[in-house]
């Protein structure tokens, strides 16, 4: 479990910008320290601890340190898989969604870090979600993945102009997609030992 956070780190676990932590460390409201020789600000585990509880931000995603998962997708074979191997990763918390009301409504309580969002959904198609997502601008730091057995280009750039961060054909290796989430989260992927 890290003890020390960059501020860059401290402000996607607070999820506000970089530069909202920055003046808050600078004019004392959380407390630091800055790396010798360098102009680069440290917030220690208690610290940042402290500050969140005094500005009531949710500690839920410094408490557990997992990256949190909102998996939308009808395909309840695909999303028992992926919730399964998200959570021996265990570096994911997560929770699902079948269609794009219940994500809807699960994005503004959850707050999750990354959205896996099939594109193809029973009531309104991804495009629509991440909208929906985009237009939030208290949601602006969550990542989006979608995911689709669809292969036109042009719908795949409808997607990211809607605001999807990234894009994965269907079917996919399961470890690709962690990967995937992994870079686009900034988490160092997993090594695997010999």
């Amino acid at each position: 479990m890290k003890t020390v956070f960059t501020t860059g780190e401290a402000a996607k676990i607070c999820k506000v910008s970089q530069q909202t932590i920055i003046r808050c460390f600078d004019n004392g409201q959380l407390k630091g320290f800055r790396v010798p020789g360098s102009r680069f600000r440290r917030i220690p585990r208690e610290a940042l601890y402290k500050f969140m509880k005094d500005n009531s931000i949710p500690t839920d995603a410094l408490e557990s340190g997992k990256r949190k998962v909102l998996l939308v997708d009808d395909d309840a074979d695909l999303v028992s898989l992926m919730s399964k191997v998200l959570d021996e990763d265990g570096r994911f918390e997560v929770r699902i969604a079948s269609n794009g009301f219940d994500a809807g409504m699960m994005v503004k309580d959850y707050r999750p870090d990354i959205i896996v969002l099939d594109v193809m959904l029973p009531d309104i198609n991804g495009k629509e979600v991440c909208q929906r997502v985009r237009q939030d601008p208290s949601l602006e730091d969550v990542r989006i993945l979608c995911i689709s057995g669809m292969v036109e280009e042009d719908r795949i750039q409808e997607l990211r102009i809607a605001g999807a961060d990234d894009f994965m054909h269907k079917p996919f290796d399961i470890e690709a997609l962690i990967d995937r989430m992994c870079a686009m989260l900034e988490i160092e992927p997993a090594t695997t030992t010999a």
